[in-house]
């Protein structure tokens, strides 16, 4: 095999790898909120023990980056091929974090119903599950119109959080006994609008990555 073909079996292998962390963390958000409106906690807990998986795999995505630099020395496109890659799999790993923190606080609120009172975050949920999705899908395919259009559903993502606040402050209006769980459910809304804002840096990556400039969204 030759050096240019094993380098690109190398960058297959790559893309691979991050294509399954980036279905991992999906997973992880949609799982989150099966738990949150069910009460599953069981499934939270597994979240909170998937979030280890998904650390692994970022060790392991950065060791087999930091090889191809080392063994390859790529230079110009190539080394932003493998730059970008290391830059989106932190993202992608932060992303899981916050995952694991939304299960966390669905555990905390155990035996509490006000979240069903704050009805946009399950949307909210799920628009952030399907930025994550396109920024994915964006850097895989080098897509840099599908990564610009990342911008507009993260204006979504901050709409829905308006309204979350505004259904916690009507709930608040309403009696000041759940002000801890409001406070929790609020957290949950802002863990969610960072996942949207680290879906955006993912596609800032794309764009590095077709055009080696780095360009704030």
């Amino acid at each position: 095999m030759t050096t240019r073909i094993n380098y690109d079996h190398e960058l297959t292998l790559l893309n691979d790898d991050i294509k399954q962390m980036g279905f991992m963390v999906e997973s992880s958000i949609e799982q989150c909120f099966i738990a949150f409106e069910d009460q599953d906690f069981e499934k939270a807990e597994g979240i909170i023990r998937g979030d280890r998986t998904i650390n692994d795999l970022e060790r392991s995505i950065e060791a087999r980056c930091l090889s191809l630099i080392l063994r390859q020395q790529p230079v110009a496109g190539d080394l932003r091929v493998v730059s970008s890659a290391l830059k989106v799999v932190t993202d992608l790993e932060r992303i899981g974090d916050h995952a694991s923190d939304i299960a966390e606080l669905v555990l905390r609120i155990r035996g509490e119903h006000v979240y069903h009172v704050v009805r946009h975050i399950p949307g909210m949920a799920m628009a952030a599950r399907e930025m994550v999705r396109n920024a994915i899908d964006a850097f895989i395919t080098q897509d840099i119109d599908a990564a610009k259009t990342i911008e507009k559903q993260d204006d979504i993502v901050d709409e829905l959080f308006t309204k979350v606040k505004n259904d916690v402050i009507d709930l608040l209006k309403q009696s000041a006994d759940h002000a801890d769980q409001c406070i929790d459910l609020l957290m949950i809304a802002k863990y969610l609008e960072r996942i949207g804002d680290y879906a955006k840096n993912i596609c800032e990556w794309v764009v590095y990555f077709e055009t080696g400039k780095i360009v704030e969204m």
